[in-house]
C-alpha cells in the first residue's frame, strides 16, 4: 500500500467516524453531542496549526549552521563570479 492509499484510507476512516458521531447514529451524552462533536473539526484544524508552529519554532530552535557549508557556498559565489566576469557582466 502506497502512502497516498494509507493516507486516504486514514482519511476516510476519520471522517467516516466523525459523520457517524455527527448524525447521532453512535449514542453519546448530550452534552457532548451538543457541544463537542459540531466544533470539533475547527477544534482540530487549530490544534494540528498550532503543531505545525511548534515544529517550525523547534526546527528553527534547533538549526545548526555548519562552517563547512559556509566555506562550500563561498566558493560557489566565488566560482559564478568568476564566470559571470569572463562573460563581461559586471557582479560588484
Amino acid at each position: 500500500m502506497t502512502h497516498a492509499q494509507q493516507t486516504i484510507s486514514i482519511a476516510l476512516l476519520v471522517s467516516s467516524l466523525y459523520l457517524a458521531l455527527y448524525m447521532e447514529l453512535i449514542p453519546l451524552p448530550a452534552v457532548i453531542q451538543q457541544d463537542i462533536i459540531p466544533v470539533l473539526p475547527l477544534w482540530t484544524l487549530v490544534s494540528f496549526g498550532a503543531w505545525l508552529l511548534f515544529r517550525l519554532g523547534f526546527g528553527l530552535l534547533t538549526f545548526r549552521d555548519t562552517p563547512e557549508a559556509y566555506a562550500e557556498l563561498m566558493d560557489e559565489i566565488k566560482l559564478a563570479k568568476a564566470d559571470l566576469r569572463t562573460k563581461g557582466v559586471d557582479v560588484d
